[in-house]
């Protein structure tokens, strides 16, 4: 089991089977925009179920500073914020500090740049100041935003000097659900309406609340790749209800595939379908799933997973449309990969190399150090199946993910493993270590 030594640094043995029922986080993606929705809404939004982990804290630690009222974030997990409407944001006195989290920074950008007559600064961790901001500060600058930064706006420390915008048809490059926000936030307080385009379709999580916000937000072409906003709307509080993380729920859905004997139950899974990309998956390679108590509560779809051990699972491929659907599950599946017969192959996957990590680079490395057979492409990886994994000095190289991918995996793994920032699961899944030991027998 887990030894007693710092949470930042943990030994693993290897052996044992996961049995029980989990309840995961909140939904990450959902719960920022619970949040900066609510604070520019009229009214108390009361939100339940919302992540009470580092990258939200973040977000509600920048509004705050902008004269939002919120109440604490604890694992008591309802939030109430007191909105100041869409033009009520005030220039905060000091540097807004984003943290670890990219959706923070890119959200705020969308949000601040239309604050007519107002600066604001946004900074993060040495992490978050190498990730790039240009995909977001280029199409605010079409709608006549100013966001200023280094290397022409693309790296924070970021400025923001708050104009009227206005409207414009956006094409995104790539299919990204935080380049998309954003600029439906700016388009909010813009003069005439905005479309976004995507390439392919991203996480919806936006349009669905925006809507239920009360914003007039109309979609359309093939597979909703149009968003258009029309402003004017206010917005008005709502009863928010973040349902479970299925980004955190896919760590258990792959344990629990892959380790003998184990038989998990996960309940109140989100299941919008721009996020079930994981389950095509589970289904390519013949893994041993159910879904029931499906229902649908503030406009999300959410459910219960029940998944039991499989053997003899087969090669999966992921690709082009569905990559956006699971991009956040593919440190865990090239894990799967591992164990399935014959070879399994991840491509246009060039977006892992800017999250929290290069995370095709970083489960590369950590994997091979266990006996993976991993070959690393511009956009992807190659994964042969090896069905054995050997214990090993691993690191999460600070991310969350990585961390908690590598924590299955040493479950697997023939010997002992340890894990140095093992601390980082944190950021996305608080409880993670502790509910690992009470499914682990």
């Amino acid at each position: 089991m887990l030894s007693k030594e710092p949470k930042s640094f943990r030994t693993i043995t290897s052996g044992g089977k996961l049995i029980g029922t989990v309840k995961v986080p909140g939904d990450k993606s959902i719960s920022h925009r619970a949040l900066i929705f609510g604070a520019i809404a009229e009214g108390e939004t009361v939100i339940k179920g919302l992540l009470p982990a580092e990258d939200p804290i973040s977000t509600a630690s920048c509004l705050r500073a902008m004269g939002v009222r919120i109440s604490p974030i604890d694992n008591n997990q309802m939030v109430k914020v007191e909105g100041v409407g869409l033009d009520g944001l005030r220039e905060p006195d000091a540097i807004l500090n984003c943290g670890n989290s990219g959706t923070t920074m890119r959200l705020l950008l969308g949000l601040l740049v239309g604050c007519k007559n107002r600066h604001f600064v946004l900074i993060g961790d040495s992490s978050l100041q190498r990730r790039p901001m240009q995909r977001v500060g280029q199409p605010l600058r079409l709608m006549g935003g100013k966001v200023n930064g280094r290397s022409n706006g693309n790296f924070a420390p970021l400025s923001v000097s708050g104009q009227q915008l206005h409207g414009a048809v956006v094409g995104t490059p790539v299919a990204s659900a935080q380049v998309k926000s954003a600029i439906l936030l700016a388009a909010l307080n813009a003069e005439g309406s905005t479309k976004v385009i995507e390439p392919s379709s991203s996480r919806d999580h936006s349009e669905r609340m925006l809507k239920g916000f009360g914003a007039n937000i109309e979609i359309s072409g093939e597979l909703g790749r149009h968003i258009t906003v029309n402003p004017g709307a206010n917005l008005k509080a709502q009863q928010i209800v973040v349902p479970g993380d299925i980004s955190s729920a896919a760590f258990w859905l792959v344990a629990a595939t892959l380790i003998p004997n184990s038989n998990i139950t996960i309940e109140n899974v989100g299941l919008n379908p721009t996020r079930t990309g994981i389950l095509e998956v589970m289904k390519q390679i013949g893994a041993n799933y159910k879904i029931f108590n499906t229902k649908d509560i503030a406009g999300e779809p959410i459910g219960d997973i029940k998944v039991v051990h499989t053997s003899n699972l087969k090669p999966f491929k992921i690709d082009g449309e569905l990559m956006p659907r699971l991009i956040d599950e593919i440190p865990i599946l090239t894990l799967a990969a591992c164990f399935c017969d014959g070879v399994s192959h991840i491509n246009d996957a060039s977006e892992l190399r800017i999250k929290e990590t290069d995370r095709l680079t970083v489960i590369t490395r950590q994997l091979i150090k266990m006996g993976a057979n991993i070959i690393e492409h511009p956009d992807g990886l190659t994964v042969h199946g090896v069905h054995k994994l050997n214990g090993a000095s691993l690191d999460s190289e600070t991310d969350h993910r990585i961390a908690m991918t590598l924590a299955i995996a040493s479950i697997i793994a023939n010997h002992e493993s340890t894990i140095t920032g093992s601390d980082a699961s944190s950021v996305s899944y608080p409880a993670f270590w502790e509910d690992l030991e009470r499914l682990r027998t």
